[in-house]
């Protein structure tokens, strides 16, 4: 269903259009004149304007250039009885996108037309959501016992509507947490949209948020869709929500509270038809206790909080983690045939990693731009940046000893002591396994 502002000063051609497109399942306006027709659009917003070219006051002309300079999303069909050349081709160069010549020739031919400037403004508006809606670049686990009752507790909470608030320490992978929950619900087929509070300045997240009317500040020459409207009849993820202004907090609230809100500088009332996912890596009972976030928007978001645990308490996951962003890594670089060396491996799952998959990725980055002939090894996944000393960036202390050593505890450990499971999560042979536990006199 789409909402048609329909504007023509015959009532019995006016009130004919209006039973078409409402038979047809669409919300209908009608206007008895231009004038009548600009106030409509300055009050509601519309998908599809049909109006006549010849009209009392203000003509279709006018509207057309008012429309495109205001709400350049509005799909424009005109009608005239006087149609010439000249005329047709003025419209369609001021924006609308095709037009019809009286009488009417059947309902048929009018629905036709419609339909095919839905899926016009279709396109144009998957086309905007696509710049938002980039894919996930890997999985959420690879089976860490610690990613258990995280991915357990969003698919429970996928197929609900609650506000879920996501936490944990920067780069543990709250988005793509959020995006497998997109997938799991039953908002799949819509789009998902994320928006980063900590980049954007209250004026300009606002804007962002919401969309803006012409005019609303400097710079605004024509109106903007927000985000939020974008992402109709999907996700809408909140990422370091913690970093927003309480002004803009008190907006927010009242978003979830009644799903409405107004485009800055506009007067009309949109639904927000979004699922929220907010996401922060601060403690947020601390920045109430502060004065710093409202604890009615607190609990507006945390209906369903999740915590996602750092890398190094789920090293399970690093090396597959590591092997799948080295994918991406080689495409980003140019390069083909990137492989990890059993002691890269061990290294990677060894490391601490401050900044979790930040940390990790920059790590392989700097390894495969260094590696000869695609082969990374521990000495290369330690080296940090320029002008550090090796291992600082990646979080990783020690020799390669050291760092080889901790990797096969951390490794017995998580198999219960299991060492034929510890060799294959190790990539190693069984017997090699062995002589390193006795060069390193673990029992």
């Amino acid at each position: 269903m789409a909402r048609i502002l329909v504007a023509d000063d015959e009532e019995g051609l006016r009130e004919f259009l209006r039973e078409v497109l409402e038979i047809d399942g669409h919300a209908v306006v009608t206007a008895p004149d231009g004038d009548a027709a600009a106030r409509a659009l300055d009050a509601e917003a519309f998908d599809v304007l049909v109006t006549d070219l010849k009209m009392p006051g203000r003509d279709g002309l006018s509207l057309v250039r008012k429309v495109k300079a205001e709400q350049p999303d509005v799909e424009v069909l005109v009608m005239t009885a006087y149609a010439t050349v000249e005329t047709a081709v003025e419209a369609m160069k001021l924006g609308a996108f095709d037009y019809l010549q009286k009488p009417i020739p059947s309902p048929d031919t009018l629905l036709m037309m419609v339909s095919r400037a839905l899926e016009r403004r279709r396109l144009l508006t998957d086309r905007d959501r696509a710049d938002l809606d980039a894919p996930a670049t890997h999985q959420l686990s690879w089976g860490d016992p610690a990613m258990a009752s995280v991915v357990d507790g969003l698919r429970r909470v996928a197929g609900t509507r609650a506000t879920v608030l996501l936490t944990g320490e920067s780069g543990v992978g709250k988005e793509v947490a959020a995006r497998a929950l997109h997938a799991w619900s039953d908002r799949k087929d819509g789009p998902f949209v994320a928006v980063n509070c900590a980049v954007l300045g209250e004026n300009l997240l606002e804007s962002e948020l919401f969309g803006h009317e012409r005019g609303a500040f400097t710079g605004a020459h024509a109106r903007k869709r927000g985000r939020v409207e974008l992402a109709a009849g999907g996700t809408f993820f909140l990422d370091e929500v913690g970093e927003m202004s309480p002004p803009l907090q008190a907006k927010l609230l009242r978003v979830l509270q009644e799903r409405t809100y107004e485009r800055v500088g506009g007067e009309r009332t949109l639904q927000a038809d979004v699922r929220w996912v907010a996401a922060t890596n601060r403690d947020l009972l601390r920045l109430i206790d502060e004065g710093a976030f409202r604890e009615d928007l607190y609990h507006r978001l945390a209906v369903f909080p999740i915590h996602l645990p750092p890398l190094r308490e789920r090293r399970r996951d690093i090396v597959p983690l590591a092997q799948a962003l080295l994918i991406g890594v080689g495409r980003d670089l140019g390069l083909r045939s990137l492989t990890l060396t059993a002691d890269a491996e061990a290294a990677l799952s060894a490391g601490d990693w401050r900044g979790n998959v930040r940390a990790l990725r920059n790590a392989l980055e700097r390894a495969a731009i260094l590696a000869n002939g695609g082969r990374i090894d521990a000495a290369l996944v330690m080296a940090g940046p320029v002008g550090r000393e090796p291992a600082a960036a990646a979080g990783v202390d020690g020799t390669l000893e050291e760092v080889e050593r901790r990797a096969i505890l951390a490794a017995l450990e998580a198999v219960d002591g299991n060492r034929r499971k510890a060799a294959d999560q190790l990539g190693i042979g069984l017997r090699t396994l062995y002589e390193k536990l006795k060069r390193y006199e673990v029992g």
